[in-house]
């Protein structure tokens, strides 16, 4: 923990010294300093079929922290914004992780890494035993904004479609439907455009460059290039999307309406790859009401995702058969492996200051599920308090129950999660 501090005190000292010369540079330069602190818990259970119980015991845990400073500085139509992360972990958690470096399925993660971007950002200061920590920038972007035009090139992050827990038509980088935490979606290297018409319509363009993380070739093939045109009818809005990424056309349309005090959102989204032509689909309706006097708003959404598995097997070998699906799991395009789903939820404000957040996720094909139980509570103008419970339901060999591991009566698996953080804004 002493090397850990000393490391982050001098890679803090450097990012703090850029800021008085960013500041310096010219006069009359506007400037905002912010971040925020967040430690967190995660605990897991195995069951004894589960493959992580003779890795780790019948649980596993970790304790992390979380350091964000946010830099920007603004003069005219001219802004630069900065952000600098270091991340720290500890407990048989981390170990685990790093134990299946090749499992590219939802939920197995381990440190953040620049590996497909442009830029390598990120610094490992420390991997090994129970301990990790990295320090990156998460943004670094300059930007030139006029009253009709913004132009951006750097590190950032955009977010596109009408999903609210699925969002096929986000192909930069969406977050993962059961993620809790979402206050950041992570940068990436690209160049951005939105073009404001007289009418209210406006056009956004994104290229996005990246490295191939086997060879670190950079090229067309592992670029994405999109255009995307919202336009407004009435009282509906439109999306219209064109993309090339990884060298798959991308084709888009989307939109949202509000109905009778409701708002209905969907994306069609169609995909031409190598391996063949697939489509996507969601669709959704939000409400709000209130009930027994709390405020209360509810949506449900269907998923239609034809990368996924036809024949409803999940099991190691058969994935292993979906070169496609296991291509956009890996560079996290897409977080599941059936193809038809079903998510709800409702946000109960059960005190003004805390929100109460039950979700549900089903796999329609297989009958598994996945119950979340988010509760967000604010202790003041700058502290939070978010927690989670994650329950699986569903058979083994079913997809949210634990798919096969590829052995006899093992399965990839847990009985429950827990996560727990509180988070300090400054």
């Amino acid at each position: 923990m002493v090397e850990l501090l000393t490391i982050s005190i001098n890679a803090l000292r450097s990012f703090l010294l850029l800021l008085p010369l960013a500041a310096a540079a010219a006069d009359d330069v506007e400037t905002e300093f912010g971040g925020h602190s967040k430690t967190r818990g995660l605990a897991d259970v195995y069951s004894d079929n589960s493959l992580f119980h003779p890795l780790t015991g019948s649980r596993s845990s970790s304790l992390e922290t979380e350091l964000r400073l946010n830099f920007s500085a603004s003069k005219n139509d001219w802004a630069f914004d900065t952000a600098w992360q270091l991340y720290g972990a500890w407990g048989d958690r981390v170990e685990l992780m790093r134990s299946l470096p090749g499992v590219s399925l939802p939920g197995f993660s381990n440190l953040p890494t620049d590996d497909r971007r442009l830029m390598n950002l990120t610094d490992t200061l420390r991997d090994d035993g129970k301990f990790a920590a990295v320090h990156r920038l998460d943004r670094l972007s300059v930007t030139y904004a006029t009253d009709n035009l913004v132009v951006r090139a750097g590190r950032q992050a955009i977010t596109w479609g009408n999903g609210l827990v699925f969002s096929p038509m986000d192909i930069v980088n969406p977050f993962d439907p059961t993620a809790v935490d979402t206050e950041y979606k992570a940068g990436d290297d690209m160049v951005y455009a939105q073009y404001l018409l007289s009418n209210g319509d406006d056009v956004e363009f994104a290229q996005v460059f990246r490295r191939d993380p086997a060879s670190g070739d950079r090229g067309s093939a592992v670029n994405t290039t999109a255009i995307k045109y919202h336009g407004m009818i009435g009282d509906s809005e439109y999306d219209l999307l064109v993309a090339d990424s990884y060298s798959d056309t991308t084709i888009g349309v989307g939109g949202n309406r509000s109905v009778g005090g409701a708002v209905v959102h969907g994306d069609l989204v169609w995909v031409d790859s190598i391996d063949g032509s697939k489509f996507q689909l969601v669709a959704n309706i939000s409400y709000s009401w209130v009930w027994g006097g709390k405020n209360v708003s509810g949506l449900i959404e269907y998923y239609f995702n034809e990368f996924g598995q036809a024949s409803g097997r999940y099991d190691l070998a058969s994935l292993s058969q979906n070169t496609a699906l296991l291509n956009r799991l890996q560079r996290g395009e897409t977080f599941t492996v059936g193809r038809h789903y079903l998510a709800g939820g409702l946000a109960v404000e059960m005190t003004p200051l805390w929100m109460l957040t039950p979700n549900l996720f089903a796999n329609l094909e297989d009958r598994s599920a996945l119950l979340q139980i988010v509760s967000r509570n604010s202790l003041s103008d700058n502290a939070e308090v978010l927690a989670a419970l994650n329950l699986p339901i569903g058979p083994s060999g079913s997809e949210f129950g634990g798919i096969e591991a590829g052995m006899p009566n093992i399965y990839l698996s847990s009985d429950l999660a827990v996560f727990a953080q509180f988070a300090f804004y400054f």
